[in-house]
């Protein structure tokens, strides 16, 4: 299946999940957005009131600080995939719960490996703890670490810069390094080569 067909084909389960309660309660699923292409994917916590209205991801205050930052570095969301470890709105923007997140855990397993992203960054620790458990976001943000052979950056949620300011430099500097985080990630000449075909033994 082409990564295309792959990221309408999880939408749309998701947009009828039933898999926790949160379908209770929610108005818009919210699976993601953003090209098959993306060389750089974003992985936030789950959509809070204004996702949930429009049925997409970041576009409350967070995601214009998001836009703000992709801007910083010559990028625009149209360039790159947001998406959450949940799908549908906690009640009163809690925080998601295990069982939530395992719900969505398969989704977003399928978005990763259709989009293959040379740079993955989570953003806030629920997200972060999928691929660094029992590490503090303090510890770690910023900086690159291959994870089953991509690289992965966790970082502050862009609306940690929103509640305590004195965040905003280090999340900004964060963010700068990416560009050179993505080169880094790219393939070598030698992984891009066409590959000669094997070569066929005759067994009998």
């Amino acid at each position: 299946m082409k990564a295309e067909d792959e990221l309408r084909a999880v939408a749309s389960e998701v947009r009828g999940c039933e898999a926790c309660k949160l379908h209770l309660s929610r108005k818009n699923a919210v699976p993601g957005e953003g090209p098959a292409a993306s060389e750089l994917m974003f992985i936030g916590e789950g959509p809070g009131f204004h996702e949930n209205e429009q049925g997409r991801p970041f576009v409350g205050a967070a995601g214009k600080y998001l836009d703000e930052l992709l801007a910083k570095i010559g990028l625009s969301r149209e360039q790159v995939f947001i998406g959450n470890v949940v799908k549908c709105r906690p009640p009163g923007n809690r925080d998601p719960l295990p069982e939530e997140i395992q719900a969505c855990a398969g989704y977003l397993e399928r978005q990763v490996n259709a989009i293959q992203p040379r740079v993955i960054v989570t953003l806030g620790r629920f997200s972060m703890a999928r691929y660094f458990p029992n590490t503090r976001i303090s510890d770690i943000h910023g900086q690159a670490r291959l994870v089953n052979g991509r690289m992965v950056v966790a970082m502050y949620h862009p609306a940690a810069a929103l509640h305590q300011p004195s965040l905003r430099r280090e999340i900004e500097a964060d963010f700068a390094r990416l560009p050179e985080l993505i080169q880094r990630a790219a393939p070598t000449a030698s992984e891009t080569e066409p590959k000669a075909p094997p070569q066929q033994l005759n067994l009998f």
